[in-house]
């Protein structure tokens, strides 16, 4: 599903939330802001700290529990943080990642090639694949002169 503004994306999660019988509480609209503002693939820390500046009574479980429970639900990916703290990316529609190894800053890319990678037959066998994402990993435009 494509979303094409702020206001699509508020119904999309209003929507799901309503299909998964979770209440659409300010807290949970808050976390879900926040999240569709940043461009950093933001861990659940960095989201208690700018949404614990409206709702100071929230915790870091709170936003932390929150965050996977829009994971399960569908309305935002989980991004592993390869030996850091796992973050969370508000665009559920298929893309690809950039890691800077120094400064860990994520970058999302399309690239139709990666989209139709085929997965080789001995993996079919063995699992269920049902997303597949490319991460590339190196050094930034900002770090890779550092380096």
């Amino acid at each position: 599903m494509k979303l094409k503004d702020k206001n699509d994306s508020l119904d999309f999660f209003r929507e799901k939330c309503r299909e998964y019988s979770l209440k659409v509480t300010p807290q949970r609209t808050l976390i879900y802001k926040e999240l569709l503002k940043s461009k950093d693939h933001p861990n659940a820390d960095v989201l208690f700290q700018r949404v614990n500046k409206i709702f100071p009574d929230i915790s870091l479980d709170t936003v932390n529990r929150t965050l996977l429970t829009f994971h399960n639900i569908g309305i935002i990916n989980v991004v592993e943080g390869y030996g850091e703290p796992r973050r969370f990316d508000p665009d559920i529609e298929n893309h690809h990642h950039f890691r800077c190894v120094k400064c860990n800053s994520i970058t999302d890319f399309d690239y139709n090639l990666y989209d139709s990678l085929s997965v080789p037959e001995e993996i079919h066998k063995k699992f269920f694949v049902i997303n597949k994402k490319v991460l590339l990993e190196g050094y930034c435009d900002k770090c890779r002169n550092k380096v």
